[in-house]
């Protein structure tokens, strides 16, 4: 499926919760669910499988997997998951009322840095796993570069994101799939 990948870990996980929530019905709708803040505290993405699933049978192709989020408390292992999974960690520090920060900027630039220093858009697909709009200035310019960007999030990612990727796959119908 691709050849560079970048994830928001937490606008997935959080995410997902959501549309997990939905698909338990404790919500209506997952605007009920972001409005009222209902999640499915029972769902969490194996690391293991999303790997598989960006990647497809691809495994010894990818140039990059990485994996954007905060950096846990010293006694919490989870990202040894995800390392073990494949991914690479990109972790940051929580700001100092514990809000995450950096993440959206880090990605775009380590996206932006990877095309250009040692992409080839003849042949090389960048996958986002997020749904922010924040991405969208960084799609256009590679898009007008010639270069591919996949978005793979939620079916509620921003509309203005999911119209200027090259191709937008929606998770919602693999929930069970990536479910540890």
């Amino acid at each position: 499926m691709s050849d560079y990948i970048y994830v928001d870990n937490s606008n997935l996980y959080i995410e997902g919760r959501r549309v997990s929530a939905v698909n338990q019905g404790l919500a209506d709708n997952i605007r009920q669910a972001m409005d009222d803040g209902i999640f499915d505290h029972g769902y969490t993405i194996s690391f293991g499988k999303l790997y598989q699933f960006l990647t497809g049978n691809d495994f010894p192709n990818i140039k990059r997997a990485a994996l954007f989020g905060s950096r846990p408390p010293p006694n919490d292992s989870i990202w040894q998951f995800a390392q073990k999974a494949g991914f690479e960690l990109h972790l940051e520090d929580r700001n100092i009322r514990n809000k995450e920060k950096k993440i959206d900027t880090g990605i775009a630039t380590l996206l932006t840095k990877d095309a250009y220093k040692h992409g080839d858009p003849k042949s090389d697909t960048f996958v986002l796993v997020a749904g922010d709009a924040d991405y969208v200035p960084t799609i256009h310019e590679l898009k007008s570069d010639g270069y591919i960007v996949q978005v793979v999030f939620w079916k509620h990612a921003a509309k203005e994101l999911i119209a200027a990727a090259s191709k937008f796959i929606a998770l919602d119908d693999y929930l069970e799939t990536l479910r540890i």
